[in-house]
Protein backbone atom coordinates (compact mmCIF):
# COMPACT_ATOMS: atom_id res chain seq x y z
CA UNK A 1 0.00 0.00 0.00
CA UNK A 2 1.40 3.35 -1.16
CA UNK A 3 2.58 6.01 1.72
CA UNK A 4 2.31 9.78 1.55
CA UNK A 5 4.57 12.18 3.43
CA UNK A 6 2.96 14.92 4.53
CA UNK A 7 4.83 17.91 5.73
CA UNK A 8 2.19 19.97 7.97
CA UNK A 9 2.04 23.33 10.40
CA UNK A 10 -0.48 23.80 13.38
CA UNK A 11 -1.42 25.98 16.12
CA UNK A 12 -1.38 23.44 18.99
CA UNK A 13 -3.53 25.77 21.23
CA UNK A 14 -7.24 24.38 21.33
CA UNK A 15 -5.65 20.80 20.13
CA UNK A 16 -5.15 18.38 23.18
CA UNK A 17 -2.19 17.03 21.68
CA UNK A 18 -0.90 15.69 18.83
CA UNK A 19 -2.76 11.60 19.17
CA UNK A 20 -6.49 10.84 19.00
CA UNK A 21 -8.56 10.50 22.14
CA UNK A 22 -11.65 9.71 22.23
CA UNK A 23 -14.34 12.64 22.74
CA UNK A 24 -11.25 15.29 22.54
CA UNK A 25 -9.70 17.36 19.66
CA UNK A 26 -6.30 16.14 18.59
CA UNK A 27 -4.21 17.14 15.41
CA UNK A 28 -4.16 13.45 14.27
CA UNK A 29 -7.83 13.37 14.50
CA UNK A 30 -9.08 16.40 12.12
CA UNK A 31 -6.22 14.82 9.83
CA UNK A 32 -7.81 11.85 9.68
CA UNK A 33 -11.34 13.18 9.45
CA UNK A 34 -10.11 15.46 6.72
CA UNK A 35 -8.06 12.54 5.03
CA UNK A 36 -11.59 10.10 5.59
CA UNK A 37 -13.61 13.27 3.56
CA UNK A 38 -11.65 13.21 0.73
CA UNK A 39 -10.89 9.61 0.00
CA UNK A 40 -13.88 7.88 1.67
CA UNK A 41 -11.18 5.59 3.73
CA UNK A 42 -9.84 5.28 7.33
CA UNK A 43 -6.06 6.45 7.43
CA UNK A 44 -3.80 4.72 8.76
CA UNK A 45 -1.35 7.55 10.27
CA UNK A 46 1.41 8.41 11.79
CA UNK A 47 3.87 11.50 12.83
CA UNK A 48 6.93 11.79 14.03
CA UNK A 49 6.41 13.60 17.02
CA UNK A 50 3.39 12.89 19.50
CA UNK A 51 3.30 16.65 20.30
CA UNK A 52 1.26 17.49 23.77
CA UNK A 53 -1.69 19.94 24.26
CA UNK A 54 -0.58 23.14 23.65
CA UNK A 55 2.57 22.67 21.53
CA UNK A 56 2.93 23.80 18.10
CA UNK A 57 4.64 22.41 14.65
CA UNK A 58 5.93 24.24 12.02
CA UNK A 59 7.54 20.82 10.40
CA UNK A 60 5.74 18.30 11.61
CA UNK A 61 5.81 15.04 9.50
CA UNK A 62 3.32 12.88 8.33
CA UNK A 63 2.67 9.37 7.08
CA UNK A 64 -0.65 8.08 5.77
CA UNK A 65 -0.94 4.69 4.23
CA UNK A 66 -3.27 4.89 1.60
CA UNK A 67 -5.03 3.38 -1.28
CA UNK A 68 -6.32 6.23 -3.19
CA UNK A 69 -5.22 7.23 -6.68
CA UNK A 70 -5.70 11.12 -6.22
CA UNK A 71 -1.80 12.63 -7.12
CA UNK A 72 0.00 14.59 -4.25
CA UNK A 73 -0.94 17.73 -5.79
CA UNK A 74 -4.72 16.93 -5.68
CA UNK A 75 -4.50 15.86 -2.23
CA UNK A 76 -2.49 18.91 -0.47
CA UNK A 77 -5.77 21.01 -2.33
CA UNK A 78 -8.07 19.26 -0.61
CA UNK A 79 -6.71 18.65 2.53
CA UNK A 80 -5.93 22.66 3.00
CA UNK A 81 -9.72 22.85 1.88
CA UNK A 82 -11.26 20.79 4.53
CA UNK A 83 -8.78 21.00 7.48
CA UNK A 84 -9.42 23.64 10.00
CA UNK A 85 -7.71 26.71 10.03
CA UNK A 86 -5.47 25.99 12.83
CA UNK A 87 -3.98 23.36 10.77
CA UNK A 88 -2.42 23.89 7.42
CA UNK A 89 -0.56 21.02 4.90
CA UNK A 90 2.76 22.24 3.38
CA UNK A 91 3.74 20.07 1.51
CA UNK A 92 2.25 16.62 0.12
CA UNK A 93 4.50 13.43 -1.56
CA UNK A 94 4.52 9.87 -2.32
CA UNK A 95 7.57 8.66 0.01
CA UNK A 96 9.51 5.46 -1.31
CA UNK A 97 8.48 1.93 0.11
CA UNK A 98 8.33 1.49 3.70
CA UNK A 99 8.44 4.65 4.98
CA UNK A 100 8.07 5.53 8.59
CA UNK A 101 7.55 8.72 9.61
CA UNK A 102 8.45 7.95 13.58
CA UNK A 103 10.88 5.22 13.27
CA UNK A 104 12.54 6.97 9.65
CA UNK A 105 13.27 10.35 11.36
CA UNK A 106 17.29 10.99 12.25
CA UNK A 107 16.79 14.13 13.82
CA UNK A 108 14.61 16.77 15.11
CA UNK A 109 15.08 20.65 16.11
CA UNK A 110 12.99 22.30 18.49
CA UNK A 111 12.64 26.20 19.20
CA UNK A 112 11.32 26.95 22.68
CA UNK A 113 10.24 31.01 23.13
CA UNK A 114 10.28 33.07 26.04
CA UNK A 115 8.40 36.63 26.19
CA UNK A 116 11.28 38.24 28.07
CA UNK A 117 9.41 41.92 29.31
CA UNK A 118 7.74 43.53 31.72
CA UNK A 119 5.21 44.07 29.13
CA UNK A 120 3.09 40.77 29.10
CA UNK A 121 2.81 39.39 25.16
CA UNK A 122 -0.34 40.15 23.55
CA UNK A 123 -0.61 38.92 19.81
CA UNK A 124 2.38 36.07 20.89
CA UNK A 125 0.51 35.18 24.13
CA UNK A 126 -0.12 31.32 22.54
CA UNK A 127 3.29 30.67 21.60
CA UNK A 128 5.41 32.14 24.02
CA UNK A 129 6.37 31.59 28.01
CA UNK A 130 5.95 35.53 29.52
CA UNK A 131 9.03 35.87 32.21
CA UNK A 132 9.41 39.75 33.24
CA UNK A 133 12.25 38.98 35.12
CA UNK A 134 15.68 40.19 33.65
CA UNK A 135 17.41 36.76 32.13
CA UNK A 136 20.87 36.16 30.97
CA UNK A 137 21.07 34.85 27.93
CA UNK A 138 24.60 34.18 27.78
CA UNK A 139 24.28 32.63 30.80
CA UNK A 140 21.72 30.41 29.10
CA UNK A 141 23.54 29.49 26.09
CA UNK A 142 26.92 28.91 27.64
CA UNK A 143 25.45 26.54 30.14
CA UNK A 144 23.28 24.85 27.71
CA UNK A 145 26.48 23.61 25.69
CA UNK A 146 27.32 21.12 28.51
CA UNK A 147 24.14 19.39 27.17
CA UNK A 148 25.82 18.96 23.38
CA UNK A 149 26.75 14.83 22.94
CA UNK A 150 25.51 11.94 23.80
CA UNK A 151 24.46 11.57 27.35
CA UNK A 152 21.71 9.88 29.35
CA UNK A 153 18.94 12.72 29.47
CA UNK A 154 17.12 10.72 32.30
CA UNK A 155 17.18 14.48 34.69
CA UNK A 156 15.28 15.87 31.70
CA UNK A 157 12.49 13.29 31.06
CA UNK A 158 8.93 13.43 33.12
CA UNK A 159 7.42 10.66 34.68
CA UNK A 160 4.83 8.42 32.50
CA UNK A 161 7.12 7.94 29.66
CA UNK A 162 7.58 4.33 28.52
CA UNK A 163 10.94 4.77 26.31
CA UNK A 164 13.61 1.88 27.13
CA UNK A 165 16.33 4.18 27.05
CA UNK A 166 17.01 7.41 28.00
CA UNK A 167 20.27 8.09 26.41
CA UNK A 168 20.50 10.81 23.19
CA UNK A 169 22.39 12.81 21.39
CA UNK A 170 22.22 16.39 21.18
CA UNK A 171 23.77 18.26 18.00
CA UNK A 172 23.04 21.82 19.12
CA UNK A 173 21.95 23.99 21.78
CA UNK A 174 21.20 27.95 20.59
CA UNK A 175 19.98 30.63 23.09
CA UNK A 176 19.79 33.82 21.18
CA UNK A 177 17.13 36.37 21.14
CA UNK A 178 15.07 36.23 18.83
CA UNK A 179 13.75 38.03 15.29
CA UNK A 180 12.70 41.38 15.45
CA UNK A 181 8.54 41.44 15.49
CA UNK A 182 7.09 41.75 11.88
CA UNK A 183 5.95 45.34 12.35
CA UNK A 184 9.53 46.00 12.58
CA UNK A 185 10.14 44.99 8.65
CA UNK A 186 13.50 43.50 9.14
CA UNK A 187 13.44 39.67 10.09
CA UNK A 188 16.73 40.06 11.90
CA UNK A 189 18.52 38.94 15.33
CA UNK A 190 17.71 41.81 17.53
CA UNK A 191 19.81 42.28 20.87
CA UNK A 192 16.95 44.15 22.27
CA UNK A 193 14.20 41.71 20.84
CA UNK A 194 11.75 40.86 24.20
CA UNK A 195 11.65 37.11 22.96
CA UNK A 196 14.27 34.50 24.06
CA UNK A 197 14.59 31.40 21.79
CA UNK A 198 16.31 28.01 22.88
CA UNK A 199 16.35 25.74 20.25
CA UNK A 200 17.40 22.12 20.78
CA UNK A 201 18.61 19.70 17.75
CA UNK A 202 19.03 16.26 18.70
CA UNK A 203 18.48 12.65 17.10
CA UNK A 204 15.41 11.99 19.15
CA UNK A 205 13.55 13.45 22.66
CA UNK A 206 12.58 12.05 26.00
CA UNK A 207 8.74 13.19 27.28
CA UNK A 208 9.00 16.41 28.33
CA UNK A 209 12.72 16.73 27.30
CA UNK A 210 12.81 20.10 25.79
CA UNK A 211 10.58 21.78 27.76
CA UNK A 212 12.92 20.45 31.12
CA UNK A 213 15.77 21.98 29.27
CA UNK A 214 14.04 25.09 28.82
CA UNK A 215 13.12 25.29 32.76
CA UNK A 216 16.48 24.50 33.74
CA UNK A 217 18.39 26.90 31.71
CA UNK A 218 15.61 29.47 32.72
CA UNK A 219 16.69 28.67 36.69
CA UNK A 220 20.32 29.76 35.68
CA UNK A 221 19.09 33.06 33.08
CA UNK A 222 17.58 34.46 36.67
CA UNK A 223 20.44 33.73 38.48
CA UNK A 224 18.90 31.43 40.92
CA UNK A 225 21.86 28.91 39.75
CA UNK A 226 25.14 29.49 38.03
CA UNK A 227 25.82 28.03 34.62
CA UNK A 228 27.65 25.35 35.74
CA UNK A 229 25.10 23.78 37.64
CA UNK A 230 23.42 21.88 34.50
CA UNK A 231 26.37 19.78 34.24
CA UNK A 232 25.38 18.60 37.40
CA UNK A 233 21.87 17.73 36.73
CA UNK A 234 22.60 15.77 33.70
CA UNK A 235 24.97 13.96 35.36
CA UNK A 236 22.36 13.40 38.24
CA UNK A 237 20.14 11.40 35.79
CA UNK A 238 17.46 12.68 38.22
CA UNK A 239 14.34 13.92 37.06
CA UNK A 240 14.73 15.87 40.45
CA UNK A 241 17.75 17.28 40.13
CA UNK A 242 16.72 19.84 36.68
CA UNK A 243 14.28 22.87 37.21
CA UNK A 244 10.76 22.68 36.22
CA UNK A 245 9.13 21.95 32.95
CA UNK A 246 8.31 25.13 30.95
CA UNK A 247 4.66 25.51 29.66
CA UNK A 248 3.98 23.90 26.29
CA UNK A 249 3.06 27.14 24.67
CA UNK A 250 6.59 28.22 24.03
CA UNK A 251 7.20 24.86 22.24
CA UNK A 252 7.33 24.85 18.22
CA UNK A 253 8.91 21.32 16.57
CA UNK A 254 10.74 23.10 13.96
CA UNK A 255 11.66 20.28 11.42
CA UNK A 256 12.08 17.03 11.20
CA UNK A 257 15.53 15.45 9.44
CA UNK A 258 15.71 12.27 7.61
CA UNK A 259 18.02 10.17 5.68
CA UNK A 260 19.08 11.37 2.01
CA UNK A 261 18.46 9.14 -0.51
Amino acid sequence: MPTFKLTTAYDGTAFCGWQSQPGRRTVQGVVGTAWQAITGEQPDITATSRTDAGVHAAGQVVGVRSETHLEPEQLFRALNAKLPSDVVVLSVELAADGFHATRDAIGKRYRYRIHNDRRRPLFTRHFVWYLPQPLDVVAMHEAGQSLVGKHDFASFQSAGSDRKSTVRTIFAVEVTRGIDPPANGTGDKDDDSPEIWIEVEGDGFLYNMVRTIAGTLVAIGSGRRPASWLAEVLAAADRRAAGQTAPPQGLTLLKVNFPRN
